[in-house]
C-alpha cells in the first residue's frame, strides 16, 4: 500500500522517478516474494495516476474557448465572493462571485468549469444542486485560477447572465442535495446569523457565510480547523450515532452497519473535501475491521485513505487541506500516544490496544482501555495531568507540531495561540457538534425541535467564538513565518524530526516534571529552526525606504515603510488579503491609515486593519453617506481609539523621514461637491522622502490631476487600475516617472486598457503590473530603485 501511494503522489509531480522509488520500495521490502509485490504496486500506482488524470483532463470544451456559449449547469457549491483572486468586488458593479458548475449533460455526465460572475451580474438565490441556465464567454483556466484544476475544472465561464431554472439533478446526489437542504435549514432555526453561520461550517464544512473578522480570529487562534468538515466530524457523528443505538438496544453489528452507512452519507455532505474524505475512509475502515471482529490498524487506515484519495484524484496532494489533514493525523499518531502517557505520568506498558485516533473504537479497544486506566502503575509524588487532560493536550501538540511548517508554506503564519485556544474549546467542540448534528437531523423533518437544540447550541457556540475572539488577540498569536519553497519545507520536517528525537519522549515510568519542559525545548527548537530557513522566521522591517504596492487584487494598497515607521494608503477590497501582505511586511503598527475615497476596492479591507494593528491616525477621504465597509472601518476607528483627520490640499502628514503631502481634493475651492463621483474628490498625495517622491493618484485620473501643481517623481501609481486616459501621455511628460506601477486583478473590464499600456511603455522605462507581477517592491538606496517582485 505504502508503495502504491508512493507512485500515485509522484506520477504528476516527477514521473521520471517511480522506476528508483520502486526499486527503493524493493530494496525496503527484504523478502523476494513482498519486494516484487512492492515494486509492482510503485508502478501500479503511477500508472493509474496517469490513467485517472488522462480521464480527468479530457475534455471537449477546447474548441469553445474564447467564445460565447449559452448552457444549462449544475451549481456544485454556493457562491464565494472574489477577493485577492480573479473579479475581485469593485465598487460602481457589485461583487464578483465564484462557483464550481458542471454541465448537465441529461446523464449525470459532464464536465466542470468555473463559473464567474463580475460587475451587475445578479446570481440566482439557489441551493446546491440546482439548474441555472448561464451565458457567457468561455475562457482558459488563469495563473490565479490555477488551484481549481484540481477540483476537476477545465475552464472558466464569464458569465454574462445567470438565470435559475427551477430545476434540480436528480439521481442519488439529487437526493443528497434535499437532505442537505433541510439539514442547513435545521441548523439556522432560531440562531443568530452569525451563530449559524458557525454552525454550519462546523457540521457540515460551509463556512461561506461568516463574516472576515470571525474567520481570522479561527485563524490566527489556531481554531480555523472546526470551519472544515474533518476527522473530528467523524468520530463525534460515530460515537453520537453508537450512543443512540446503544440506548435504543440496537444490536452491535447493526449498530455497525449504520454508523458506516452514516459515514457513507456524511463524507458527500459536507462537500467531500479532502479532509473529509480521508476521515470517512479512515473511519470506514475502521467500523468495518469491527464488523469483521479484526483489531483496527491506525497505520493501514491512513494508507488506504491516502490510496483512495489519490486514485479518485492524484492531483489531491496539491491541496493543502489534504497536505494538512494527512500531517495532522500522522503527526498524532506518531505523537500523541506517548506525550499523552507521560503527561498523565503513565508507564509505558499500560494501556496497550488502546485507540487514540483514525478509527471507530470496538468494543475490544475500549476494553483495554479500560484496563489500562485501571491498571496502570504511576510515578508517586510527580505531577500528573487527569487522562482526559493530557489526551487532549496531546493530541493537539501533536497536530500543531505536524503542521506548523506546511501552515508556514501555504499561509506564511504559526498559531502560536493554537495549543492554548484548543485545550480551552476542546470542552465546547463535542456539545456544539452533537447539538448541531442532531438539529441537522431534526431538520429533516420540522423545525421546531432543531430550534430547541439550537437554543442549547448557542451556549457552546458562544463559547467558541469568544474563545476565537479572545486568543486571537493574544500577543504573538500568528507569528509571521515563511517558508518558500519544498526544500524550506523538507528542511523544517528533519529539523522537527530531529528535535523529537533528540527529546526522546520518556518509555518506562519517566518523570512528567522531566518530559515537561523537554517538550517545551523541542517546540522551541522547531520553532527556531524554521526561523532560521532561508526566507522563514518573522519578518522584519525594512532598513532604508521601501514602497510596495501591494496585490490584493481588483484594488489599491501601497505600504510606504522606513524602518519601523508606515504607512499604508487604501486596503484593497473586502475580504482581500491585506492583513496577511501587511504581517508578511514586517509592519507591528501603522503611524498612519490613508483611506483616499470610499470604495469598496480602495476602503474595504481597512476595518481588518485596523482591528489587527496599532494605527496612529486614520485620514479619511471618504464622504457622503457611509457605504457599509466604511461604517465598519469608523467603528472599528471608535473602538481603538483610532483619531480621524479629513485632509485636505495642502495639508502634510509625517512618520519618521516619510511625509505625505496632499495636493487634492481642494476642499474650500474647485472640487465638485460632495455626493458626485467619488474619484473626482478622492485624496491625491505626493509621498516624500529625501530626494524620492512618488505621486499616488487613487482613482482620480486627469481630469482632476492635471490642473494640480505636481512635481517631477520617481515613481507613479496609476490611476484608476490603467482605465482609459486621454490626458495620461501629458502627464507623463509632466512627472516623467521612472517607475509606474498599475494595481489591478484579472477582471472584465478591461483594466489596464491598451490605451492605458501604451502610453505608460511609451514613457516610462519600467511599468509593471500587480495581476501578473505580484506584489511590487521598491526598495529605495540614494538614486537607485530596486525592484522585486512575488510573482
Amino acid at each position: 500500500m505504502a508503495s502504491g501511494v508512493a507512485g500515485l503522489l509522484l506520477a504528476p509531480l516527477a514521473r521520471p522517478a517511480v522506476p528508483a522509488v520502486a526499486l527503493l520500495a524493493a530494496a525496503l521490502a527484504g523478502r523476494r516474494p513482498l519486494a516484487l509485490l512492492a515494486a509492482l504496486a510503485a508502478l501500479g500506482g503511477a500508472t493509474a495516476a496517469d490513467a485517472r488524470l488522462a480521464a480527468l483532463d479530457r475534455t471537449s470544451l477546447a474548441p469553445l474557448v474564447g467564445r460565447e456559449v449559452s448552457l444549462e449547469a449544475v451549481l456544485l457549491e454556493q457562491p464565494r465572493i472574489s477577493s485577492a483572486a480573479p473579479g475581485a468586488p469593485v465598487w460602481r458593479r457589485g461583487p464578483s462571485r465564484r462557483a464550481l458548475v458542471r454541465i448537465d449533460s441529461g446523464r449525470g455526465e459532464g464536465e466542470s468549469l468555473l463559473l464567474r460572475t463580475a460587475g451587475p451580474v445578479r446570481f440566482p438565490a439557489v441551493a446546491t444542486g440546482a439548474v441555472v441556465l448561464v451565458r457567457g464567454r468561455l475562457e482558459e483556466l488563469g495563473r490565479w485560477d490555477g488551484y481549481q484544476r484540481r477540483r476537476g475544472a477545465h475552464a472558466v465561464l464569464r458569465a454574462s447572465t445567470v438565470l435559475a431554472t427551477g430545476r434540480r439533478r436528480g439521481g442519488v446526489m439529487g437526493v443528497l442535495d434535499a437532505v442537505r437542504g433541510r439539514a442547513e435549514r435545521g441548523l439556522m432555526a432560531g440562531l443568530a446569523p452569525e451563530q449559524a453561520a458557525l454552525l454550519r461550517g462546523m457540521v457540515l464544512g460551509q463556512d461561506d457565510q461568516l463574516s472576515e473578522p470571525v474567520r481570522e480570529d479561527f485563524r490566527r487562534s489556531g481554531l480555523a480547523h472546526l470551519l472544515a468538515a474533518s476527522g473530528q466530524n467523524v468520530t463525534l457523528l460515530a460515537v453520537l450515532a453508537l450512543g443512540l443505538l446503544t440506548a435504543a438496544g440496537v444490536p452491535l453489528r447493526a449498530r455497525l452497519a449504520v454508523v458506516l452507512a452514516l459515514i457513507a452519507a456524511y463524507v458527500p455532505l459536507a462537500g467531500a473535501g479532502p479532509s473529509i474524505q480521508r476521515a470517512g475512509v479512515m473511519g470506514a475502515a475502521g467500523v468495518v475491521a469491527a464488523l469483521a471482529g479484526r483489531p483496527a490498524s491506525r497505520w493501514h487506515a491512513v494508507l488506504l485513505a491516502a490510496l483512495t484519495t489519490l486514485l479518485l484524484n492524484p492531483r489531491a496532494s496539491g491541496d493543502p487541506g489534504w497536505q494538512l489533514s494527512f500531517a495532522a493525523v500522522i503527526a498524532i499518531l506518531i505523537l500523541a500516544r506517548p506525550l499523552s502517557r507521560t503527561l498523565a505520568g503513565a508507564s509505558d506498558d499500560a494501556g496497550k490496544g488502546r485507540q487514540l485516533a483514525g478509527a471507530v473504537p470496538g468494543s475490544t479497544a475500549a476494553e483495554a482501555s479500560r484496563r489500562g486506566r485501571a491498571g496502570e502503575p504511576r510515578s508517586a509524588g510527580r505531577l500528573r495531568l487527569p487522562r482526559p487532560v493530557a489526551e487532549a493536550a496531546a493530541v493537539t501538540v501533536s497536530a500543531t507540531l505536524g503542521t506548523a511548517p506546511l501552515i508556514a508554506l501555504h499561509f506564511d503564519r504559526v498559531s502560536l495561540a493554537s495549543v492554548p485556544a484548543n485545550l480551552l474549546a476542546a470542552a465546547a467542540v463535542a456539545p456544539a457538534m452533537w447539538l448541531g448534528m442532531l438539529s441537522a437531523l431534526a431538520g429533516q423533518f420540522a423545525s421546531a425541535p432543531a430550534t430547541l437544540l439550537n437554543a442549547l447550541c448557542a451556549y457552546p457556540l458562544g463559547f467558541l467564538s469568544w474563545v476565537a475572539h479572545v486568543t486571537a488577540r493574544l500577543p504573538g498569536a500568528a507569528l509571521p513565518v515563511r517558508i518558500g519553497s519544498p526544500l524550506g519545507l523538507t528542511l523544517a520536517y528533519a529539523a522537527l524530526a530531529a528535535a523529537c528525537a533528540a527529546v526522546r519522549l520518556p518509555r518506562a515510568r519517566a518523570a512528567a516534571a522531566r518530559a515537561t519542559p523537554a517538550l517545551g525545548v523541542a517546540t522551541l527548537a522547531g520553532v527556531v529552526g524554521l526561523a532560521l530557513l532561508p526566507g522563514g522566521g518573522s519578518a522584519r522591517p525594512p532598513r532604508g525606504l521601501r514602497v510596495s504596492f501591494l496585490a490584493v487584487g481588483q484594488g489599491d494598497a501601497t505600504l510606504i515603510q522606513h524602518g519601523e515607521h508606515a504607512i499604508l494608503v487604501d486596503s484593497g477590497p473586502p475580504d482581500g488579503p491585506v492583513v496577511s501582505l501587511l504581517e508578511r511586511a514586517g509592519v507591528r503598527r501603522l503611524d498612519a491609515l490613508v483611506v483616499t475615497h470610499d470604495q469598496a476596492d480602495h476602503d474595504g479591507g481597512a476595518a481588518a486593519v485596523v482591528r489587527r494593528f496599532a494605527v496612529g491616525a486614520l485620514l479619511d477621504g471618504g464622504e457622503g453617506p457611509p457605504s457599509p465597509q466604511r461604517r465598519a472601518l469608523l467603528a472599528a476607528a471608535a473602538r481603538r481609539n483610532v483619531p480621524r483627520i479629513v485632509p485636505a490640499a495642502g495639508e502634510t502628514v509625517r512618520a519618521g523621514p516619510v511625509r505625505l503631502e496632499v495636493v487634492w481634493p481642494d476642499r474650500a475651492g474647485s472640487a465638485p461637491p460632495p455626493g458626485t463621483d467619488p474619484n473626482q474628490r478622492a485624496l491625491v498625495i505626493v509621498a516624500h522622502d529625501g530626494a524620492f517622491d512618488a505621486l499616488l493618484p487613487a482613482d482620480a485620473e486627469t481630469d482632476v490631476t492635471a490642473a494640480l501643481d505636481l512635481p517631477r517623481v520617481e515613481v507613479l501609481k496609476v490611476a484608476h487600475h490603467g482605465s482609459e486616459d486621454p490626458g495620461l501621455p501629458a502627464l507623463l511628460t509632466r512627472v516623467r516617472p521612472q517607475v509606474a506601477v498599475i494595481p489591478v486583478g484579472p477582471n472584465s473590464y478591461g483594466h489596464p486598457t491598451a490605451q492605458a499600456l501604451s502610453a505608460l511603455r511609451a514613457s516610462v522605462p519600467r511599468v509593471y503590473r500587480t495581476d501578473r507581477d505580484g506584489t511590487v517592491r521598491l526598495d529605495v538606496q540614494s538614486d537607485r530603485i530596486a525592484v522585486s517582485i512575488t510573482g
